[in-house]
């Protein structure tokens, strides 16, 4: 849902995964932002705040870290 170019809204997220709003947030934050590098981007529309992530590549070293913690 990230990926398309049309992301996706946290309600679509919470709809899919059945996870509360700030499970889904935690979740952008921690999970996506930090420990997977990836360039997650947010633009306001008029569905509401919608996140995508722009460049799909993470850096290495997030990689590196994601995969010593795993």
């Amino acid at each position: 849902m990230l990926r398309t170019p049309a992301g996706a809204t946290i309600a679509a997220i919470m709809a899919a995964t059945d996870w509360q709003q700030h499970s889904v947030r935690g979740f952008l934050a921690g999970v996506v932002r930090r420990k997977l590098g990836l360039n997650l981007v947010s633009e306001q529309t008029d569905k509401g705040r919608v996140y995508r992530i722009k460049d799909s590549k993470a850096s290495s070293a997030a990689l590196d870290q994601a995969k010593q913690a795993a």
